[in-house]
């Protein structure tokens, strides 16, 4: 029976602290990306961080027009899960191993973000070409930095745009690089 409620805490914990850790890297990549921060989809995603975010941002500037109090604040979220996972499992743990961890899941998750906002793109521009919808505008703001430069560099093939395939490829070239970065990272602890 423990190992159930161990199993259901765990998720518990992974699914709420999941969620406003996802809310604040939206919001940090939206401010990033420079995305209309009008659109309804911003404005709930604002509201839902600002509860957590205001208060350290008084006590952590922002650099060179990076938020890094939102930075903190997801590695801080990610940790704390990590913490309450591992109290409830009863295994000991190493600070670093769970600094390192959540580090690379929040790597992981960034790149997710990307991965998912650019098949949603593409699918869209498939389905309902020219057409206008909150979200899919977001989306499209969202992945403009990263479309951009490839776009730049590679020309449309016979009216195709291919620049979301490359960009996929190497997202997915980053994200397999994650687990391997996270290995060697523990190896400097171990």
């Amino acid at each position: 029976m423990n190992g159930y409620f161990s199993e259901a805490g765990a998720f518990l914990i992974n699914v709420i602290f999941g969620f406003f850790i996802l809310m604040v890297m939206l919001r940090f990549l939206l401010q990033w990306a420079r995305a209309d921060f009008y659109n309804p989809i911003s404005q709930f995603i604002v509201k839902l961080s600002d509860p957590l975010l205001k208060p350290l941002r008084r006590v952590i500037p922002g650099l060179a027009g990076v938020d890094i109090a939102a930075i903190v604040l997801m590695l801080l979220l990610q940790y704390i899960a990590y913490l309450l996972i591992v109290a409830i499992s009863g295994q000991a743990f190493h600070p670093l191993l769970l600094l390192i961890l959540s580090i690379t899941d929040l790597l992981k998750l960034l790149l997710y973000v990307f991965i998912f906002a650019i098949i949603i793109s593409a699918v869209a521009s498939w389905i309902a070409p020219g057409g206008y919808n909150p979200v899919l505008g977001l989306i499209q703001q969202l992945t403009a930095p990263i479309i951009r430069p490839i776009q730049r560099r590679m020309k449309p093939i016979s009216g195709l745009d291919l620049s979301p395939l490359v960009a996929l490829l190497l997202l997915n070239l980053l994200l397999i690089a994650v687990p391997h970065i996270q290995k060697a990272l523990i190896g400097l602890i171990s």
